[in-house]
């Protein structure tokens, strides 16, 4: 049997936005089965109902996107706090039709040779991928990261997002 080194996701998002974000969210998927991948193949939805949310601009169900994972963190997007997000480091763009394969969920588990992609990983070209921090409502400028502060919410959030756990399960403890 071979590894499942690679997180398919079928998303409405176009690529330039998953190279703007530094990766594709926000997933409801096992932490700690997608830190075990290397690959993140990006499969297009041209049907999400959302416009808003959608700014999807490659053939529907083609693979648009190959990167290799750094991270898997909880995603930043408000109201999100039970979805992830795949960071990724690298990313080639690809242009493979009928890759999705209308499986019912939206992030499928697979070895990258299932997808046949007909691309090899040494051929392509990839680019390097910086996450860049989220706009700050209405001031229309990055947010610094780190912060010069950290609370308690958010350091079990970053924690819970390196274990693979639910804030709820961090404890801090601070000593004077």
């Amino acid at each position: 049997m071979t590894e499942k080194d690679t997180v398919v996701v079928f998303t409405a998002r176009s690529p330039d936005r998953i190279f703007r974000e530094g990766g594709s969210q926000a997933w409801v998927l096992n932490p700690v089965r997608a830190k075990l991948c290397k690959w993140l193949v990006c499969t297009q939805n041209r049907h999400n109902p959302d416009h808003e949310f959608s700014d999807a601009t490659e053939p529907h169900g083609s693979a648009f996107l190959i990167g290799k994972i750094s991270a898997i963190t909880q995603s930043p997007e408000e109201g999100a706090e039970d979805r992830w997000i795949i960071e990724i480091s690298e990313a080639a763009r690809i242009s493979v039709p009928g890759v999705w394969k209308h499986w019912r969920n939206p992030v499928r588990y697979v070895a990258l040779p299932e997808l046949a992609l007909g691309v090899g990983i040494d051929d392509l070209q990839f680019e390097p991928v910086s996450r860049r921090p989220a706009q700050t409502e209405g001031e229309g400028q990055s947010a610094p990261w780190p912060p010069a502060t950290l609370t308690i919410a958010e350091a079990k959030k970053a924690l819970a997002a390196t274990f693979g756990v639910k804030p709820e399960a961090v404890e801090i403890t601070i000593r004077g």
